[in-house]
């Protein structure tokens, strides 16, 4: 179904949410925005209470009587759906979060690319723990530019034509990099950037994997998924997360850093 105003939703309806319908009934008792929410199967399980309400001009829906609110109806269902482990989990992110920021050796890495499939590096920055810069270039992929990936980063052909190649800034790279607790965002992306580049390279595997095992990789998507906390039943884990950045290098590095410290400090906030 299309959602309509919260305003102009009747007293049962039903809403598909990754691929599984759940139900919403409102209370006999009242005609204000509050709907128990039910998984529609044979179980009918009761999920929760959400309650539709404004804040700023902005459309929000809380669950139950708490302060969590979330900006989508969908993303309400996904936060009624989580598993009972989800606390403990949250925790375990927490721990995880101190311990990266704790690490003096931390780098915060982004890489900007020529696109999203087998894609050249366009851009490379790193940032100590502080988000002092401490490596950003840009990179000429010797590779045309995706003009999709243009209108993310806004590098065009043109910004690196002139630029160092990933191979003549390797060594400062390397200086930079190595034996690092090298911290990303879709580390697996990023990772194989390098990868590709290595081999380009050195037009050989072995030194392209001696070369990535001097870092140490790691990857904050999955940890941020875990600590928003919003369960997908399609895939059976906690929904991906954007990171929200601007798509620069260096202000991704940061952004980086900065959902980390979220991560570490309190627990989601209530306004999402």
């Amino acid at each position: 179904m299309t959602l309509a105003q919260p305003s102009e939703l009747g007293d049962l309806f039903t809403l598909e949410v990754d691929e599984r319908p759940v139900q919403f009934v409102r209370p006999l008792d009242t005609d204000r925005p509050d709907w128990g929410v039910y998984d529609d199967t044979t179980a009918r399980q009761f999920l929760g209470m959400v309650h539709s309400e404004l804040s700023d001009g902005a459309q929000l829906w809380r669950l139950g009587a708490t302060a969590e609110r979330h900006g989508t109806l969908d993303d309400a269902v996904r936060a009624l759906r989580r598993p009972a482990s989800w606390p403990r989990e949250r925790s375990q992110v927490q721990d995880w979060a101190r311990r990266v920021l704790a690490d003096e050796s931390l780098l915060s890495v982004d890489v900007e690319t020529t696109g999203l499939g087998d894609a050249w590096a366009v851009q490379v920055a790193a940032t100590d723990r502080a988000g002092t810069v401490v490596f950003n270039e840009y990179v000429n992929p010797l590779a045309d530019i995706d003009p999709k990936a243009v209108a993310l980063h806004k590098i065009t052909p043109e910004r690196v034509a002139g630029a160092a190649t990933f191979a003549e800034l390797l060594p400062e790279l390397t200086e930079v990099m190595a034996g690092r607790r090298c911290l990303f965002y879709n580390m697996s992306f990023d990772r194989g950037v390098f990868e590709r580049e290595l081999k380009r390279h050195h037009g050989a595997d072995a030194p392209a994997a001696q070369w990535l095992d001097r870092c140490r990789w790691e990857d904050a998507m999955e940890p941020y998924a875990v600590w928003k906390g919003l369960w997908s039943v399609k895939r059976g884990r906690y929904r991906a997360q954007k990171l929200g950045g601007p798509h620069d290098a260096v202000a991704d590095c940061r952004m980086l850093l900065s959902r980390v410290e979220q991560m570490a400090a309190v627990p989601p906030p209530p306004h999402r």
